[in-house]
């Protein structure tokens, strides 16, 4: 299978406020650019979005995907075995769940490493993906995020992670 790099980034115009993500996939000569605002939302729901839609806009399975990203939460808690324990115990008095669940559905799908890069000092895909999330934030083609205005239950979610 290919071997995919990806950036990511979240915003948020406020926390909460007014958010979106962005998202460089590039495999080869090919490069794809995803973006979304969304009305309410945090930045850390942000972050970790454009990771799970980067990871769902692929095609086929078992690609070989280095994430760049310049949110510790989401490489921390996926590389330093945060999210293994968060599971474990059930997500218990953790945010996002609705988020790491979706992430831990299609993650092993792939060969998903995630790699933390210093966010504004001029790495060109990070810097591109932060345009993109903000433009998306400022935009007026808004999104619900409904796990964050209206979260349920982690068992109302539908999926058995």
């Amino acid at each position: 299978m290919a071997d995919i790099t990806v950036y990511t980034d979240g915003s948020a115009l406020g926390n909460p406020g007014p958010g979106g993500y962005g998202v460089l996939l590039m495999a080869g000569k090919h490069q794809k650019e995803l973006s979304q605002g969304y009305r309410k939302t945090t930045n850390n729901r942000m972050e970790l979005l454009a990771v799970i839609v980067a990871l769902e806009s692929l095609k086929g399975e078992g690609h070989n995907v280095t994430i760049y990203s310049d949110s510790s939460y989401v490489v921390n808690a996926v590389e330093k075995g945060w999210l293994a324990t968060w599971r474990k115990k059930g997500f218990k008095g953790k945010k996002n769940t609705d988020l790491w669940r979706r992430y831990l559905h299609i993650a092993p799908k792939h060969n998903v490493k995630l790699v933390w890069v210093k966010g504004h000092a001029n790495i060109p895909g990070n810097e591109r993906c932060d345009r993109l999330a903000v433009q998306a934030a400022e935009s007026n083609d808004h999104e619900i995020d409904y796990g964050y205005e209206n979260p349920v239950l982690p068992a109302q979610s539908g999926l058995n992670i």
